[in-house]
């Protein structure tokens, strides 16, 4: 996964209304209330069934870190799909999305001004058609660069251009050296 991936997935937990279930015998039960076999879930997790019935009964309580990490990852995944969705249609059609970002911002401007890529620590909320195009290029599988060009038009026209008012000669604005990237919806 790409930053903007993870910075997807982080703000997807943050609106968790309920926390996802603590205990590994109750994260092996709620994946098998979505994925309904055993089979099911020990293909999920990469064990075996007798493992995924021994983790339901309790009988074993600590499997090794890797498989935990799986079933936490497979857990978060199915967790709270509709306050997911709902959140992502709200950010997509009125609220927007916020983009907090310390990146090196590179921009094609005219002759004679400076257009030398700097760090630039930002905080721009982007309007909701922003938040649309990034939540679509990603369900179809859009690498990190494309996402990363989205926020750079965003921000170019909301935060650069000050949506029309200034700027104008600006043309192309990269998305580099990302320190650090984290989305709000």
């Amino acid at each position: 996964m790409g930053e903007i991936d993870d910075a997807i997935e982080r703000a997807d937990r943050e609106g968790f209304t309920r926390q996802p279930p603590k205990t590994l015998q109750a994260r092996i039960n709620f994946l098998m209330k979505q994925l309904k076999t055993t089979k099911a879930v020990a293909a999920e997790i990469g064990v075996s069934q007798r493992s995924v019935e021994r983790y339901r009964k309790g009988e074993r309580k600590h499997p090794p870190q890797a498989i935990t990490e799986r079933i936490d990852a497979a857990v978060r995944q199915r967790w709270q799909p509709q306050v997911r969705r709902r959140r992502r249609k709200q950010a997509a059609t009125t609220r927007g999305i916020t983009v907090e970002t310390r990146a090196r911002f590179g921009y094609t401007a005219p002759i004679g001004t400076t257009d030398d890529g700097r760090f630039r620590r930002l905080t721009v909320h982007l309007p909701p058609t922003y938040a649309q195009r990034l939540f679509n290029a990603r369900d179809t599988g859009a690498g990190d660069q494309q996402m990363r060009q989205i926020i750079a038009e965003g921000l170019k026209d909301i935060y650069f251009q000050d949506s029309g008012s200034r700027a104008m000669t600006l043309t192309d604005v990269t998305l580099n050296d990302i320190d650090y990237l984290d989305l709000d919806y």
